[in-house]
């Protein structure tokens, strides 16, 4: 494929400065309808509803084409989609805005001609006219298609192709709007080549409103057909029959064009590649393949990682919800509370009729094939007792199932492996002691990660939630390497417990406190709960908040420093990764996630449950790093005196006392 050197002469669409603001366009057609100005036509009305239908549909074919479950079967091309795809089909309505101005444009005009003195304009349409449908029907399968055929191919020469239509090729694999993803001179040619049935059908007495919603939706239907790479036209069809197979294509013919660019250049009917000489030979073959599950076979990914949703909006992030919503780190909009009732009705739905875990998305490691599945939950049900039997069952029967498929590691993403729920994974390896796959929290890795960003200097620090899985492992950690480690617990049981598992002459270490107040004699904190903003307080200025707490704290001492998440930047040949995971930065996973997927890429045969054991956190670690994985690292943080700039340990890749002892 041969990427845009030098874009051609209009290449972009006028309003792209305009960024999302180009939807204020809509307006003059909102006002003229609220205003009560509409003409005889009630034009601006039935292209509002035009307008909306075209979103709706484009909407409908995303959910289905990026839903596993529905078109997973019969996929065409076993590539995956990136962000960059993602990024460059962004604007991919914008013919839509495009349509509709040039279309009002006509119907605005005075007049078209003038015959006998009488002069005809674009407009007294009735609602339907049933032969003007099959008249448009047939001038479109006349003119457009023979039309487009020779654009199509003149666009694949040298000049035009470098210069437009390589914008749409660099997709190799096409989503449902891929078809609408074109430089705006392209989309000026199409739209005067598909005005001509339009006009057509008005010039033979045959206009109607009607027409202009079957053809362009229509046209979108079998446009988003030739792109959504999956196959569903049923077999028995053609072989019942077989003349369609030229009247009408179908996803895998236009997918060949895609994947070799020289053959099958038509717009809806394969007639005009035969007659032409350019219809790909494999065409049929390639169809009956991907109708049958033959051209991607379906197979065990080794690995999957099961996350959940967070808040009630964040269903609006899966991949298969919202394309551009879900390729940005996931932050509530405060525009998206109006979407509020639509969320909880889109999660009651997923609760009666999935009622399970589900797929949300699949990508590539090297040789490894790798998942992302959901629980159908959102954070807040983790936190109600009443919820627990539902939510392990749902995890349980995902980890069975997928043992079952031949999977080879199965991750624990946030709350599925919260220890009150089920002891860090620990329950679902115990009632499944024949598990041939591994489960794992991944938990050792984000321990990994957090000691990585605390500097070698470091002599005390100040733990909050120092008991839990986390908080217990870095404390653990710490003490072993003569770090004075604070605790802050009101349970003496659990840090007794602390205690008991670190080497005798280390337990001096490690210190219980049971009030907030003495962390003021600490400027590192590691903070594994939440913290009040007066809690904050406490610390003293220059603090650095290193945390593996969710949700993060909120940043109200400006004098101090907060990490992120930790997180890991995926190696170079990850694959198929067009979403964020929640809050993270693109091709960023959160260290469980890592966690994960190191494990299956070192072939490890431990299960990773229940308590981090402190003395694999340096493996681990070596191994993420082997296999290219990269510590996000955290923002420079300013001292509060003098405004010197100090990297954390994280920003320099080693000093921490993690990478010291190594």
């Amino acid at each position: 494929v041969v990427a845009v050197i030098k874009p051609g002469f209009l290449y972009e669409f006028p309003w792209e400065p305009l960024g999302g603001a180009k939807y204020l366009m809509f307006l003059p057609f909102v006002y003229i309808v609220a205003a009560g100005l509409d003409d005889s036509d009630n034009w601006a009305f039935h292209m509002l509803c035009l307008v909306a239908l075209r979103y709706i549909q484009a909407q409908f074919w995303h959910f289905v084409s990026r839903n596993h479950a529905i078109s997973g079967k019969t996929r065409v091309q076993s590539r995956l989609v990136d962000f960059a795809q993602v990024d460059r089909e962004e604007n991919w309505d914008d013919y839509i805005i495009l349509q509709l101005y040039v279309a009002t444009a006509v119907h605005m005009l005075p007049w078209l001609y003038c015959y006998q003195d009488t002069c005809y304009g674009y407009r007294d349409f009735p609602l339907f006219h049933g032969k003007g449908l099959l008249q448009l029907v047939l001038i479109h399968a006349g003119p457009t298609e023979l039309i487009y055929y020779w654009l199509h191919r003149a666009l694949h020469g040298h000049a035009l192709y470098a210069k437009y239509h390589s914008h749409h090729h660099a997709s190799f694999v096409t989503e449902p709007i891929s078809g609408s993803a074109h430089p705006f001179m392209e989309h000026l040619m199409y739209t005067a080549n598909f005005a001509i049935p339009l006009l057509g059908t008005w010039a033979v007495g045959g206009a109607s409103i009607a027409m202009f919603y079957a053809y362009m939706l229509g046209f979108d239907l079998l446009n988003i057909i030739g792109h959504c790479n999956f196959e569903f036209f049923p077999v028995w069809f053609f072989k019942a029959f077989p003349f369609m197979k030229y009247m009408i294509y179908t996803p895998s013919f236009h997918s060949l064009h895609h994947s070799r660019v020289h053959t099958n250049f038509c717009l809806f009917m394969p007639i005009y590649d035969y007659l032409g000489g350019t219809l790909d030979p494999k065409s049929w073959d390639l169809y009956f393949s991907a109708a049958e599950g033959k051209a991607v076979p379906e197979r065990a990914p080794d690995a999957i990682f099961l996350g959940h949703g967070t808040e009630i909006l964040s269903v609006f992030h899966l991949p298969f919800l919202s394309r551009s919503f879900s390729a940005k780190p996931y932050k509530a909009q405060p525009w998206m509370y109006v979407l509020w009732p639509v969320a909880v009705q889109l999660l009651v739905a997923m609760r009666i009729f999935v009622g399970k875990v589900f797929v949300a998305d699949k990508h590539r490691l090297g040789k490894l094939e790798l998942q992302t599945w959901v629980t159908p939950a959102c954070a807040i049900e983790f936190f109600f007792k009443g919820q627990w039997k539902r939510i392990n069952s749902y995890i349980e029967d995902a980890i069975v199932k997928a043992d079952k498929q031949g999977v080879k590691v199965f991750g624990l993403g946030a709350l599925n492996k919260n220890e009150a729920l089920n002891g860090g994974g620990a329950l679902f390896v115990q009632n499944n002691p024949h598990l041939k796959m591994r489960v794992v929290h991944g938990n050792t890795l984000t321990a990994a990660a957090v000691l990585r960003k605390i500097p070698a200097d470091t002599k005390s620090v100040f733990i909050l939630g120092a008991t839990s899985k986390l908080g217990r492992a870095i404390s653990l950690y710490l003490a072993v390497r003569g770090v004075k480690c604070t605790l802050l617990t009101l349970s003496k049981e659990r840090f007794d417990k602390v205690v008991d598992d670190c080497p005798k002459q280390f337990k001096g270490n490690l210190v219980r406190t049971e009030k907030i107040s003495d962390g003021a004699s600490f400027d590192t904190w590691v903070v594994g709960r939440f913290l009040s903003n007066k809690e904050q307080e406490v610390a003293p200025g220059g603090t650095a908040f290193h945390q593996f707490v969710v949700p993060m704290l909120p940043e109200v001492r400006k004098d101090c420093f907060y990490s992120n998440m930790p997180a890991f930047k995926l190696p170079s040949e990850a694959q198929g990764f067009k979403s964020c995971e929640m809050t993270m930065g693109r091709r960023e996973v959160h260290a469980c996630h890592a966690g994960a997927l190191v494990h299956a890429l070192e072939g490890w045969q431990h299960h990773e449950v229940g308590p981090i054991d402190p003395e694999r956190i340096d493996t681990t670690w070596n191994a993420a790093r082997k296999h290219g994985f990269e510590l996000v690292a955290d923002e420079e943080w300013v001292q509060i005196n003098g405004g010197e700039v100090s990297p954390t340990a994280s920003s320099a890749g080693s000093g921490s006392w993690a990478e010291q002892n190594n």
